[in-house]
Order: structure tokens, then C-alpha cells, then sequence
């Protein structure tokens, strides 16, 4: 477990407070690091706007916060623990398009170096990976970085022309 940073669609927080929610993968973790990371994973502004900021308690299971509040909070645990293996499932789903951008251009730094696995339905989220696996009803169907799957013209291809799952 301390080779893994998992960033769930439905962040698991515990009731107290912010700072000890980003810090729960490494406890040691500095006040520096802990703000750093919060900036990285976009959630240092609306953290710093809380009553109490990183002192700020984020209520049973973070239901003082919104899904995507939840969501960088998250994310900002897996900069900070800086696993070499990092496990995302819908890691920017509740977030608007322009937060996602910014996020999924950090996230792609925090992946340099990593294995990384995504589990998406947002095509946007994967197109510039080295190798996505594309499943349908469990199986996989097709595999291959973006560009060439939409020249294959197979189901990754059909699902990114329609934009039935872009951002």
C-alpha cells in the first residue's frame, strides 16, 4: 500500500480536518508540502476561502465540501504521497471543464516516471497516454495510444468522433 496514491471518483475523507485529509498518505508531511500539493491539485484557493483554511474541518465523510472539492483534495493527497504507482478512477469527474484542464495538466506531470492506471468514460482525460486499453462488456477490444486507435476506426475511434465522451 505505500507504493500506491489512489485518487477515487468519490473521495473517501475523514471527519476532521483539511490539512490532516491531505496529509492522511504521509503524515510526516510538512505545512509546505501539504500547501504545495493543495496548489497542484487546484484546491488551494477554495481551501484558503474555508472558515478555518487547513484547519478547517471538512464534516463526515468531507460532506461539508462539494464532490469536486472532495475530488482535489484527492488529488492532492497523491502529489503529496508521490507513490510510484498511482490508481485514478474518474479522478476529475465532478469537476468543470476549465479545473479539469488545469488539474489533468498537473496530473499528467505527476505521472512522468510512474505507472499510472486511469479508469475514465472522459476521453479527453486519456487521449496523450502511452497506451490506453479500451474494454466493452469486460473485454478488452483494443488497445494502442489515441491517434492510432481513431485510425484503426474501431470502437475507441467512434466514441472520440462522436464526442459522446469528450470533455
Amino acid at each position: 500500500r505505500a507504493q500506491i496514491a489512489i485518487v477515487l471518483q468519490d473521495t473517501l475523507l475523514f471527519s476532521t480536518t483539511v490539512r490532516e485529509n491531505i496529509a492522511y498518505g504521509r503524515p510526516d508531511a510538512t505545512e509546505q508540502e501539504i500547501i504545495d500539493a493543495a496548489r497542484r491539485a487546484q484546491a488551494d484557493d477554495f481551501i484558503r476561502q474555508l472558515p478555518n483554511g487547513y484547519a478547517s474541518l471538512v464534516g463526515e465523510r468531507g460532506g461539508h465540501l462539494s464532490v469536486g472539492q472532495r475530488q482535489r483534495i484527492g488529488i492532492a493527497r497523491a502529489f503529496l504521497k508521490n507513490a510510484p504507482i498511482l490508481l485514478l478512477d474518474e479522478p476529475t469527474s465532478a469537476l468543470d471543464p476549465a479545473t479539469e484542464s488545469a488539474i489533468m495538466d498537473t496530473i499528467k506531470e505527476l505521472m512522468r516516471g510512474r505507472t499510472t492506471l486511469i479508469a475514465t468514460h472522459r476521453l479527453a482525460t486519456i487521449h496523450g497516454l502511452d497506451q490506453i486499453i479500451v474494454l466493452e462488456h469486460g473485454r478488452i477490444v483494443e488497445k494502442g495510444r489515441g491517434p492510432e486507435l481513431i485510425a484503426r476506426g474501431g470502437v475507441y475511434a467512434k466514441l472520440y468522433t462522436s464526442g459522446k465522451f469528450s470533455s
